[in-house]
């Protein structure tokens, strides 16, 4: 992890800092731009990163629009780092993560800020994501983490309920999120070793082993392409997210918790790799895996293991509390949204 610490001294900032991180987005990134100049609530900055793009898209965004600071590390940093990077040098109280293929509908940040005013002892909450193309299908309503360590977006591709309610999750997807930046910085901001895929996973569960709540706020709407630079299934996709699943389980679980739940882990992953081979992309799934294992990549997630868990406020019965308990909660993408209660914090 690596992130510029949050005790610089700056002048007064606007309330909000939404951070955008490109790469190859030039289908996406103009409307997801113009939909945030239609924002209701206006006191927020844009950072947009240019991951080495190019398509020229975030060059014309950027010449188009002078409010925005562009940032361009000149090289592909993948999402984690680069949205380390541009949280370095925000200036709002709350930093907002924002895909590049995600529409905010005109309310979203207002019912965000909203959202952190009726809570003022929360400090991490998602939207909810609809689909872009299929609006009346959610995207996701918080990330969801199984007892066996397998985290999914709970919802996803099933229609809203009626009775949809803010609520506790387990984490957020760094899709369309909010943070307390200094919190943020404070944990490091996103592990850079993960690239991209997990690392929203990995940052909520220090946020939960820190004694951070998540919350799902339902009127905070945004319509959700997903994968849009990367390919939905592709070898790039399936291999991080099979690797950064793995690291995400062995550096956050409680040691409790770990050896309790390590054979359903290894055996849902073990099914995991079952279900590529019939859909045919089983060897970058299988590669993931292996890649997770190798000793000079595993030894410094166990190091940052041993870090995290010395720190850590919240015990192994606070992390399962929020928890699906089913093991294979991902068949379905059920739900797991919890009543909020500050009082158990």
């Amino acid at each position: 992890m690596a992130c510029p610490s949050g005790d610089d001294k700056r002048e007064p900032g606007p309330t909000v800092s939404v951070i955008v991180v490109s790469y190859q987005s030039g289908p996406t990134l103009a409307r997801c731009l113009e939909a945030l100049r239609a924002q209701t609530f206006t006191d927020f900055e844009i950072l947009l990163v240019d991951n080495a793009s190019t398509d020229g898209a975030p060059q014309a965004a950027a010449a188009a629009d002078p409010a925005i600071r562009f940032l361009q590390p000149g090289a592909n940093l993948g999402f984690a780092a680069g949205n380390n990077l541009a949280a370095g040098q925000a200036r709002g109280r709350w930093l907002v993560l924002l895909n590049p293929d995600a529409y905010a509908r005109p309310d979203w940040l207002e019912a965000l800020v909203a959202g952190t005013r009726r809570h003022p002892e929360v400090r991490c909450f998602t939207s909810l994501q609809m689909v872009a193309d299929e609006p009346d299908l959610m995207d996701g309503a918080g990330d969801v983490m199984t007892s066996a360590g397998i985290p999914f977006r709970g919802g996803y591709r099933r229609r809203r309920p009626a009775d949809l309610l803010e609520g506790e999750v387990f984490s957020a997807c760094g899709a369309a999120t909010i943070i307390d930046r200094a919190l943020f910085l404070e944990l490091g901001g996103f592990d850079e070793r993960f690239f991209c895929y997990c690392e929203d996973v990995d940052l909520g569960y220090r946020l939960r082993l820190a004694g951070e709540p998540t919350l799902l706020l339902p009127a905070a709407v945004v319509e959700h392409v997903g994968s849009a630079s990367t390919g939905v299934r592709s070898d790039f996709s399936v291999f991080h997210g099979s690797r950064n699943r793995v690291w995400t389980f062995l550096k956050n679980t409680p040691l409790a918790l770990l050896w309790l739940t390590l054979p359903l882990h290894v055996a849902v992953t073990a099914g995991l790799l079952l279900l590529h081979w019939r859909r045919g992309d089983a060897g970058p799934a299988w590669r993931g895996v292996r890649a997770a294992l190798k000793r000079q990549d595993l030894d410094p997630i166990l190091v940052s293991r041993r870090q995290v868990q010395a720190a850590r406020k919240a015990g192994a019965l606070d992390i399962l509390r929020v928890m699906a308990l089913d093991p294979v909660a991902f068949f379905g993408r059920r739900l797991v949204i919890r009543r909020y209660r500050p009082s158990a914090r």
